[in-house]
């Protein structure tokens, strides 16, 4: 055998070596598919507030906070109060294996994407984002449920609650010619305008400050979730108040709202959960529908920017229909929505009834709720009953075709989702 041929024969076989076993390897095995995640990002609605049983917070340090007391600072990551009676752990969701609620109460738009800690009045957990992508990384996220808006740069829903419910509680236990100071100094007596909710121009950054924090949500989520496919449902807000008081809570011992002093009628609305003047619900009630109109906008919006996303407006505006505080007599043992509760100091025992108390107690009751944010903060949620209701419109979210889906709750209780 020549030279020439006894060296090409020997690179076929250098070739054949080497080709040999990539051509006969059996296939590796293929990467274990990820269980499914269902994740809740968000605010107080999303989180659970009002739900009770919170449990233990991981903070930004990385510390699992579980309850601190009622005297701790309110910046503390457990009174993101998230509860396993949220709507998320409510719903019927199929394919969904594992759920993960990632909202905390007051969460405003830039905790998405930055840790709240860094802000004002912020709680100590990391940015919204960071926890997703921890998720994403032992789980494929099919399923996000974003509750955003509410609170933002320009106003929050606890300071508008605040601010109605002071106003007629001033107005109930004082004269016009009385100073009233609370914490913050001397607190008004009228009922609520539009204008002291939210102005056309504050919905018009809340919409742009909402709008930019979903969009990096998506972003991120196009880039860290498993398979890419996914659903993000956006909940809009429930007012926990009617259109109008049932006609019990109308006056007491003749007198009404537009009274000077109405110390009974005072007390008869606190203990009934909805200590407002009747003239403050229109524009309660059109507050909630700016709400709405901004999640909707958000959604439309994104949705033209994210034309292959899975994108859906969930509207729940009427999903306490029948149901609210005081909208009818028994309340708020029939209501869907926690009663605004304050304590007499971090005691942990809230006060049911503040017949018999005067203006100095009310003050002092009123400012505990100013320097303990916690022992108040409940007020005015969807309580645990309300998150349940609010499961049954997330599982008809997260089945259906359309895009835009109203859940609404007819007077004999049944909840519609369309």
């Amino acid at each position: 055998m020549s030279m020439l041929r006894r060296t090409v024969l020997a690179a076929t076989l250098a070739v054949a070596s080497v080709a040999l076993p990539a051509a006969v390897a059996p296939a590796g095995p293929a990467a274990a598919a990820l269980p499914t995640a269902a994740v809740a990002l968000g605010d107080s609605f999303i989180s659970g507030e009002g739900a009770g049983a919170y449990a233990p917070v991981v903070d930004v340090n990385g510390v699992s906070q579980a309850f601190p007391g009622w005297s701790a600072a309110n910046s503390n990551a457990y009174f993101c109060h998230r509860s396993p009676n949220a709507s998320l752990f409510q719903a019927t969701l199929p394919g969904i294996s594992a759920r993960f609620n990632l909202a905390c109460s007051g969460g405003q738009p830039y905790d998405i994407a930055s840790a709240s800690s860094t802000r004002a009045k912020g709680r100590q957990v990391a940015a919204q984002l960071d926890q997703l992508r921890a998720v994403a990384r032992t789980h494929d996220i099919d399923l996000v449920l974003i509750g955003l808006g509410s609170n933002n740069s320009s106003f929050t829903f606890g300071s508008v609650a605040e601010k109605c419910a002071n106003r007629f509680i001033a107005d109930a236990w004082t004269g016009w010619w009385e100073f009233w100071a609370y914490l913050g100094g001397p607190v008004e007596q009228e009922p609520c305008s539009d204008a002291d909710l939210a102005t056309a121009a504050q919905f018009s950054a809340a919409t742009a400050e909402t709008t930019a924090a979903v969009r990096q949500i998506l972003t991120t989520l196009d880039q860290i979730d498993a398979d890419g496919q996914h659903r993000v449902v956006f909940q809009d807000y429930t007012n926990p108040l009617p259109t109008d008081l049932a006609s019990v809570y109308w006056d007491e011992d003749s007198r009404d709202d537009t009274r000077d002093k109405f110390r009974a009628l005072g007390a008869e609305r606190y203990a009934a959960g909805c200590p407002i003047h009747r003239a403050s619900l229109a524009p309660g009630q059109r507050f909630s529908q700016g709400l709405g109109t901004m999640v909707s906008s958000v959604r439309t919006s994104l949705a033209g920017e994210f034309p292959q996303a899975d994108l859906v407006y969930l509207n729940v505006q009427r999903a306490f229909d029948g149901a609210r505080l005081c909208e009818s007599s028994g309340s708020p043992g029939n209501a869907l929505a926690t009663p605004i509760r304050l304590m007499d100091g971090p005691t942990g025992t809230f006060v049911t009834s503040l017949s018999g108390y005067d203006k100095l107690d009310i003050q002092r009751i009123a400012n505990a709720c100013g320097t303990y944010f916690q022992t108040c903060q409940e007020s005015w949620h969807p309580s645990a009953a309300g998150h349940r209701v609010l499961g049954t419109c997330l599982s008809g979210a997260a089945t259906t075709a359309a895009r835009t889906v109203s859940c609404v709750r007819s007077s004999n209780g049944t909840i519609t989702v369309s």
